[in-house]
């Protein structure tokens, strides 16, 4: 069974996938199924490539989460409104 690593287009998490024969990943982290698989970087794993992962995750997931306050800011608007 393979690993495969994907990036997820509807949230651009990163993420490694088993996946068996006939079964379709998932984005762990919103559960599309909208999934670019990406090259691997486990050859030239080094320290600068694991630094600028590690980045990157982190620039992602605040724009995550600062689009989920927007969203939950504007919901709790919109409710206040009715």
């Amino acid at each position: 069974m393979p690993i495969y690593e994907y990036q997820c287009r509807a949230c651009h998490h990163q993420f490694e996938a088993l996946v068996r024969t006939g079964d379709t990943p998932v984005c762990p982290t919103c559960q599309s199924g909208d999934l670019e698989k990406i090259l691997s970087s486990f050859g030239v794993s080094s320290e600068g490539t694991r630094q600028s992962h590690l980045q990157s995750e982190r620039q992602i997931q605040k724009r995550v989460q600062r689009d989920k306050a927007i969203a939950d800011h504007e919901a709790a608007h919109h409710s206040h409104d009715h």
